[in-house]
């Protein structure tokens, strides 16, 4: 193994003339750094990378290969890149019997590679296994730090279309593929791997780093000024190796008695174990192995885990210390001796100290927090946590994984968290299975052994975001996890063993349950955070965000004072959200300009934010309520939806036109939502006379309903009353109360049908300044659950049907003949009206 190449001290480099690199295409680089992008994968990293030397080994681009690194420089390198970002160039040299390697010894054209796994070996060697990223070309050369570094430059090949091109690739996959069906040192699964490659470029270099050829050979490939000269040369070197196998295979009939390369590695192996037992001398793995041993002792496994371990452990003392397997039953033993199979944290139970802890970290949800406390009151007093798993459902921003965090804090257990947004494979959840190179348990066992306790908290954020694809479900994997009957025999694929789960106090997040699969919810208790008030923001950004954006800007409580008038016009017109986030985001802003000032030596005192400055130090208002909001319409109506980050209003606008009964439905309308403009229509043709219209009054116009914010998707039946109410305003000229609001659905023959999400709902509402808000009577069980400012100032009326509607929601009612009410024809089966109730608190 090499030492430090002699160097002058104070060297400081070597140019050498980047003569490819002039003629290559030309790559994403910036200043020093280097920007890579690989199918759905981006690298970005420095053009100065540490420098590999290889001997009798040329790495091509997408290829995967292990390298045994033992010379003290180059040891050296691909520590600095592990600690770095991982990233290597590699060249081969041009003489494999140089120990010390110098510039002037190794080709210029080499591979930029990410290290995949490190394993330092007892003689003090690296065992080190790396992805070839790209080819690239080193500009220079330099030594610091007792290793080699580069200035690198990429070197990506042309794009090569065209049938000539697409004939040359058939003809060499052709040569490649009698070359690996005659070569018995390349596995047929090469066949599968380069059959599926459509690029022409990354074939041929797939062909190229499985040919059985001596480096200048490879070198030559590599250096391939584009992908056509890459094929042509191929095609040459194919047609000799294939001679030169052929030719292999007929002496190899001839002598049958060759001995493979590791059943003789096998052999000698033995061989070496037998002389070193008669020598009485241990082997190079026993200390590792009684490690091991120790730690499997440690670890408090049960009884059929130990045993497992025990019998794995055996194997690896009779293996080859060098063979792959035992690297794959080291990793094994290695992961079931370092899980707390009984390690736990003793739990403090004290529930006024859980309530404190809550009131500390969170202001208002005080329903949530009852819930919590009641969960933990039962786990105290019956010792077994097989409660159901609570899930917390709400907008963005309203504090559900930081109640997590609260509660671990609270009860002194640790926290880990599992975020599960995008995660789309099965083996994610369960692991892989050991067959597989480089399998590891999954995130479930990962992180419990991150949190050292076999009873964390476990919050499984965002689990509403998960995918499935062709690799499984990993929303069916979560079924056993959360399943408190299942869980204690929870069976990951790479341990093969069951972990017990029972204890651990799992927690989901979502924004919303209806992407969350049936099956799944069923084993959770579903608690809903609603969105915050303004009264909350206002004391939550005066006891939380405020002072946590002050010392993260690095400044001190008397630096800056924001007042409550300030606080507010923060809240109305600069965030429109059911949390916090955007108002923590402008809270950091303000507090960024004061930590300027400061920093600039300018702040002499204490600095107030006025409602007047605002507009200097973040710009100016980014949501205003116009007046045409506030007036009475004609054809427009106020409506309320639910959306994952809370409720919104909803304004909807009917105008009627010459035309010849057409009804068209604009602002980018679900099906549901189209329906239930076509049902309003329906509704008022049928009430024609009723409403004081004529019988035929759609033959000769055309109506148009729209819904503002066309560039949004909207849907759900939860807007038909407010879709009639503004289309009966806008046929009768009648105006709407612009105070007034209202969800339902609507039916053909008027009935009110119940909706959901009315607590986001009602929220919107009120911070929209709405007075009065119109719900279906099937809805007055939900009433109870608004919280009760908002029912202080929002009067909440029960209607059954649009009779009750209209009387409320039209400045006047329209005012129908004698003769058109004797005419209208009486609704079969309809039921008698009912007056509205009102609900103000």
């Amino acid at each position: 193994m090499a030492t430090k190449p002699t160097r002058k001290k104070g060297a400081t480099g070597t140019t050498r003339k980047p003569s490819r690199a002039a003629a290559a295409p030309p790559a994403t680089e910036r200043a020093g750094k280097l920007t890579l992008t690989r199918g759905e994968e981006t690298f970005t990293f420095s053009e100065r990378l540490p420098l590999l030397p290889l001997r009798e080994v040329v790495v091509f681009p997408y290829m995967t290969i292990p390298l045994l690194v033992g010379r003290l420089p180059s040891i050296n390198a691909v520590e600095k890149a592990a600690a770095r970002d991982r990233v290597l160039f590699v060249t081969a040299q041009k003489r494999g019997d140089v120990a010390d390697p110098q510039h002037q010894e190794l080709f210029e054209t080499g591979t930029i590679v990410r290290v995949l796994q490190l394993f330092r070996l007892p003689d003090g060697s690296m065992r080190v296994l790396v992805e070839g990223l790209a080819r690239a070309v080193a500009k220079r050369f330099h030594w610091s730090n007792d290793f080699y570094t580069v200035t690198a430059a990429l070197w990506p090949d042309e794009p090569a279309l065209g049938p000539e091109v697409e004939a040359l690739q058939r003809n060499t996959l052709q040569m490649f593929q009698d070359y690996v069906h005659l070569n018995r040192r390349i596995p047929d699964e090469v066949l599968a791997t380069t059959s599926a490659i459509a690029d022409p470029a990354q074939l041929s270099l797939a062909m190229a780093s499985h040919l059985q050829v001596k480096v200048p050979a490879k070198q030559q490939l590599l250096e391939a000024t584009g992908t056509v000269a890459r094929l042509q040369l191929l095609a040459e070197t194919l047609a000799g190796e294939l001679e030169i196998v052929r030719l292999e295979r007929k002496i190899e009939g001839q002598v049958r008695s060759q001995v493979h390369k590791n059943q003789k590695e096998f052999y000698l192996n033995e061989q070496l174990k037998a002389i070193r037992k008669e020598l009485g001398q241990p082997g190079e793995s026993n200390n590792e192995v009684e490690e091991l041993a120790e730690a499997v002792r440690k670890a408090k496994m049960p009884k059929e885990v130990r045993a497992r371990a025990m019998k794995e452990l055996d194997r690896l003392s009779r293996m080859s210390f060098m063979s792959p397997e035992a690297t794959v039953v080291r990793g094994y033993i290695d992961w079931l001796s370092a899980l707390p199979w009984r390690t736990a944290t003793k739990d403090n139970l004290d529930i006024a100290n859980v309530q404190q802890v809550l009131d500390e970290d969170h202001f208002g949800l005080e329903k949530v927090k009852e819930r919590i406390t009641e969960y933990l009151s039962v786990l105290k007093l019956t010792g077994k946590n097989k409660a159901p798993i609570l899930c917390f459902v709400g907008p963005p921003g309203v504090g559900k994984t930081s109640l997590g965090k609260s509660i671990a804090r609270s009860i002194g257990r640790r926290f880990v968290r599992l975020a599960l947004g995008g995660v789309r494979d099965e083996a994610e959840i369960r692991g892989h299975r050991r067959t597989y190179i480089g399998s590891m348990p999954g995130r479930i066992i990962q992180s419990l052994r991150r949190a050292g306790s076999r009873n964390p908290v476990f919050l499984l954020d965002e689990i509403d975001k998960l995918g499935s694809d062709f690799r499984g479900d990993p929303a069916s994997a979560l079924l056993e996890v959360l399943d408190p009957e299942q869980n204690h025999t929870f069976a990951d694929h790479y341990l093969e063993v069951d972990f017990d789960l029972s204890q651990v106090m799992f927690i989901c997040t979502a924004n919303s349950l209806y992407s969350i699969p049936p099956a799944l919810v069923d084993r959770m208790e579903v608690i809903r955070l609603p969105g915050y008030l303004e009264t909350e923001k206002l004391q939550i950004a005066r006891r939380f965000l405020l002072p946590k954006q002050v010392a993260a800007a690095g400044l001190v409580e008397g630096d800056i004072h924001v007042p409550d008038p300030t606080m507010r016009d923060l809240i109305h017109g600069y965030t429109r959200e059911a949390g916090v986030r955007s108002l923590e985001r402008e809270i950091a802003g303000l507090c960024r300009k004061v930590a300027k000032r400061k920093a600039e030596g300018k702040l002499d005192k204490r600095m107030t934010i006025s409602p007047q400055s605002l507009g200097k130090l973040i710009g100016p208002r980014r949501w205003l309520d116009t007046e045409v909001e506030r007036g009475s319409r004609v054809g427009v109506a106020n409506g309320l939806a639910w959306t994952e980050t809370g409720g919104e209003l909803l304004t909807i606008e009917v105008s009627i036109l010459p035309g010849k009964g057409d009804l068209m439905l604009t602002g980018k309308l679900g099906e549901v939502m189209r329906e239930s403009g076509q049902a309003a229509m329906s509704y008022a043709r049928a009430h024609a006379a009723q409403l004081g219209l004529e019988r035929w009054f759609h033959r000769e116009i055309d109506v148009h309903v729209h819904v503002p914010e066309g560039a949004m998707p909207k849907d759900g039946p939860s807007a038909g009353i407010t879709m009639a109410t503004a289309l009966i305003s806008a046929l009768t000229g009648t105006p709407t109360r612009a105070d007034m609001a209202m969800t339902g659905e609507i039916t053909l023959r008027g009935t009110v049908l119940p909706i959901g999400g009315l607590n986001e709902k009602a929220v919107a509402a009120r911070r929209a300044g709405m007075k009065t808000v119109l719900v279906p009577r099937a809805n007055e069980k939900d009433i109870s659950e608004i919280p009760e400012e908002v029912r202080k100032d929002v009067e909440f009326v029960l209607v059954d049907n649009m009779d009750q509607v209209l009387d409320r929601a039209l400045d006047r009612a329209p005012a129908p003949s004698a003769a058109a009410v004797e005419a209208a024809p009486e609704a079969e089966g309809e039921s008698p009206v009912r007056p509205a109730t009102h609900y103000a608190h």
